[in-house]
């Protein structure tokens, strides 16, 4: 009979428990959703050309298409892997509106990381 009784107990206290957590929950999630609202506005001025790389070997080449009405100056920076292979950047190309522009550069043997540098015109 002890066992039983104290079977009860203990489902009657999870089952005043359990709501008040949920509830809790409820308020936690209402928090986190506002929280994103927040952070995710949209820019006022929008900029920059979208750029894809490809490596071959050791050849890089970028195309950077800008989609807005002012000019982005475009960079091309190549990283290379061996200690002893010059790294380069690219001279600035200016990326009107509604152009897509091409960027090359190549290392002597590996390429480590590539990046394009995005600066307004002016």
């Amino acid at each position: 009979m002890r066992l039983s009784r104290r079977l009860a107990s203990t489902t009657v206290a999870v089952a005043l428990v359990l709501p008040l957590s949920y509830d809790a929950m409820a308020h936690a999630r209402v928090h986190v959703t506002e929280r994103v609202h927040v952070t995710e506005a949209e820019p006022e001025d929008p900029f920059g050309a979208a750029c894809r790389v490809r490596i071959t070997g050791s050849q890089v080449t970028a195309y950077c298409h800008n989609p807005y009405p002012e000019t982005d100056r475009v960079s091309l920076h190549v990283e290379c892997a061996r200690w002893w292979d010059l790294d380069s950047d690219g001279s600035p190309v200016d990326a009107g509106p509604a152009q897509t522009v091409r960027l090359t550069g190549r290392c002597w043997k590996e390429v480590g990381s590539v990046w394009v540098s995005h600066r307004r015109e002016g």
